[in-house]
């Protein structure tokens, strides 16, 4: 059984390990906390770009929803803030590690793909149930000697089709 806490990378895999800790406990950590500051640095904000998929598996109804870095960081904060006000039944970082799974990233000279998959939910105080099944292809860069998302294809169905 996998320790979702646990970097699944190995300690001579560097890259992913880094990939995997900017996307796995640094985003989670972030978005709990609604503070976009501790993520900022892990974005290259030139050419960024971000296509929502809106969790449908036809690429024809996909949208290029965030155009730019300030237009995810907008709506990425007011997800973060409306999550927040939310009252949950158990740990909300332990349910959304639980639910995240990234173990496939390709990496080709200075340029990866990371797909991170959620699959699994929330446990609300009021007895329902925050589900959390999408998935995200996110296309990192080696920028300014560090792994960044210089773009991603999200909010995909998981699993696809």
């Amino acid at each position: 059984m996998r320790d979702p806490f646990q970097n699944p990378f190995p300690g001579d895999d560097a890259a992913r390990r880094s990939i995997w800790e900017m996307l796995v406990p640094r985003d989670i950590d972030a978005f709990l906390a609604a503070d976009w500051s501790m993520v900022a640095e892990d974005f290259v904000e030139e050419s960024f770009i971000g296509i929502d998929g809106r969790r449908e598996a036809d690429p024809d109804k996909w949208r290029l929803t965030f155009p730019s870095l300030a237009e995810y960081r907008d709506e990425w904060l007011r997800q973060a803030q409306d999550f927040a006000r939310q009252s949950f039944a158990e740990d909300p970082r332990e349910a959304i590690f639980r639910t995240t799974t990234l173990e496939d990233i390709e990496i080709s000279g200075e340029l990866a793909l990371a797909r991170k998959k959620f699959d699994g939910g929330v446990k609300k105080a009021n007895g329902s149930f925050d589900v959390m099944k999408w998935q995200t292809v996110y296309y990192c860069r080696l920028h300014l000697s560090r792994w960044r998302v210089c773009g991603f294809t999200g909010y995909l169905p998981n699993p696809m089709g």
